[in-house]
């Protein structure tokens, strides 16, 4: 596998509302320092695909407004592969505009598409997993999801459903999917946990670029029309124009919907790194170190006592003190101050507005 042909995609559009105040519509979480780390999660996700492929061949799809954004914080990426969307239409276009994007720079491409608000903690076997995948597409007109391997029965999250009696011959690692699943009720994800064939889908997909292509002409022939016709333009000055033209005119649709679901030869890389999505403050709060009493603190000085099982975020106060609290969320930014129960916080976008 030649590593110049290995692209890597990352969506960069989503407005993070589930994490105001820290995240807000100007400046969303992926862009932020969430971890308290000294790197964004947008940083934290080009960082991890250091070894796999050149930063020349980084792309970025994000919204007009954030393209300075992540100019600034991927300087190493050249600006023409940062791609502005003019609406949001959720994966399915995006995926297909920087496909055909890619495909005229280079049609042996192989590609690696991911959220850039995730988190994973084992870089090492993460690097491993997609080297392996990479690898099958390179030789095969696959689509390959990775399914990450559930702990509890989580209803956030959809799930794949693999059929572990047919391993692919080149990979013995990699199965057929049987079907997707949307996300269950807690007693579905329950069941699903209980079998050894249920995985999380974690939305990180890999494939050869003239596969994924092929796949849109197939099942979705309207959008593959619409980035079809623009091939003479990619590169060009022209480009951004068309693309604020056309892109509106695709179909508001998720790639699960568009192609996952519908194409033949799919298969999923169950994988274990330490993943989460990153979803929630709850998220965060069991992904971050905590203190002895459950409390995990982000932010310079923070005292507490008598305080227990808290997501503290207030990286902007000099000093902070909070005494008495069970279960909450306290988080600052721009001076707002947002003080929730952790078990409430599916009301956060209500408060947001």
């Amino acid at each position: 596998m030649e590593r110049s042909n290995n692209h890597l995609v990352i969506m960069a559009g989503g407005i993070g509302s589930r994490f105001w105040p820290m995240s807000t519509p100007e400046c969303p979480k992926q862009f932020i320092d969430v971890l308290g780390c000294g790197r964004t999660l947008l940083q934290l996700t080009a960082d991890r695909f250091k070894r796999i492929c050149f930063p020349e061949n980084i792309w970025v799809v994000t919204s007009e407004a954030y393209a300075d954004i992540v100019r600034e914080q991927l300087p190493e990426i050249p600006e023409s592969n940062i791609l502005k969307e003019p609406c949001r239409r959720n994966t399915a276009p995006c995926i297909a505009y920087v496909s055909w994007r890619i495909k005229k720079l280079n049609p042996k491409a192989n590609v690696v598409v991911t959220p850039s608000d995730h988190i994973v903690m084992d870089v090492a076997e993460f690097e491993r997993v997609i080297t392996s995948g990479l690898v099958f597409t390179s030789e095969t007109d696959s689509i390959l999801t990775l399914g990450m391997k559930p702990n509890r029965p989580e209803t956030g999250y959809g799930y794949i459903q693999a059929d572990l009696g047919f391993a692919s011959a080149r990979n013995k690692e990699i199965y057929r999917v049987d079907s997707f699943k949307e996300k269950p009720d807690f007693a579905t994800a329950s069941r699903y946990i209980q079998k050894n064939n249920y995985f999380w889908n974690a939305g990180i997909f890999v494939w050869n670029v003239s596969t994924i292509v092929n796949a849109f002409r197939v099942y979705q022939p309207a959008i593959a029309q619409v980035f079809e016709q623009l091939m003479p333009i990619y590169g060009s000055e022209q480009e951004q124009e068309a693309i604020n033209r056309d892109f509106p005119k695709c179909e508001n649709i998720s790639v699960d919907y568009a192609i996952m679901e519908k194409v033949e030869e799919i298969f999923v890389l169950p994988a274990n790194f330490g993943w989460s999505d990153l979803g929630t403050w709850g998220s965060l709060h069991e992904h971050t170190p905590q203190d002895a009493y459950g409390n995990a603190c982000i932010g310079k000085n923070i005292s507490v006592y008598d305080t227990h099982n808290c997501m503290i975020h207030t990286t902007q106060e000099k000093k902070v003190v909070i005494q008495g609290l069970d279960g909450f969320i306290v988080a600052e930014k721009n001076d707002t101050l947002l003080i929730c129960k952790l078990s409430e916080e599916q009301r956060i976008k209500q408060f947001s507005e």
